[in-house]
């Protein structure tokens, strides 16, 4: 059983979530190759598909977008998982009493449920380190964070669960395995 992992990553956190399924459906016995999107022209000869992205203002990143609209009959030919990474801090509820998870997005889940016909799509807390953000994002921050309502919104730190991630990769496994 092989198994592509692909990702889209902007600061890395989403890539540590592929790397840690990857090693994980590995520990199972499921050969996984983790790759960044970017670097692939499809998904290759693979039993299956783990595939993510980082969220950003509730979307998938364009990187991760083009190659799922690019390989859709590759991909939907084959067992299919999503995940997302994306909301940080403690909080598990947004303003509007809505588990945050559920209410994080994407926005294009529905056209991606319509493409993949996924098994499933996990949302997973993702991390942020304000320090690594250069250019027009790094501008931006440093002008954000002057707002207490900003800085409440983007809390710095490492919330990725990953006793959450270890979960759903064995859900991945058993399935794959079953």
């Amino acid at each position: 059983m092989k198994v592509l992992v692909a990702y889209a990553s902007r600061y890395g956190a989403t890539k540590g979530i592929a790397e840690f399924i990857g090693a994980r459906l590995a520990q199972k016995g499921i050969q996984a190759e983790v790759r960044d999107v970017r670097g692939l022209d499809g998904p290759g000869d693979v039993d299956a598909s783990v595939i993510g992205s980082a969220l950003y203002m509730f979307r998938w990143m364009k990187d991760a977008k083009r190659f799922v609209s690019r390989n859709r009959e590759a991909l939907a030919s084959r067992p299919v998982w999503l995940f997302s990474s994306g909301p940080v801090g403690t909080k598990t509820t947004d303003a509007k009493g809505r588990d945050l998870l559920e209410a994080s997005g994407p926005r294009e889940l529905g056209e991606l449920r319509e493409m993949l016909n996924p098994r499933d799509h996990r949302v997973f807390f993702g991390a942020f380190d304000g320090s690594r953000l250069r250019g027009t994002d790094g501008l931006f921050y440093r002008m954000a964070r002057r707002s207490k309502e900003a800085r409440e919104s983007m809390p710095e730190g490492d919330y990725r669960n990953w006793k959450a991630i270890e979960a759903w990769a064995d859900e991945i496994a058993q399935a794959l395995t079953a």
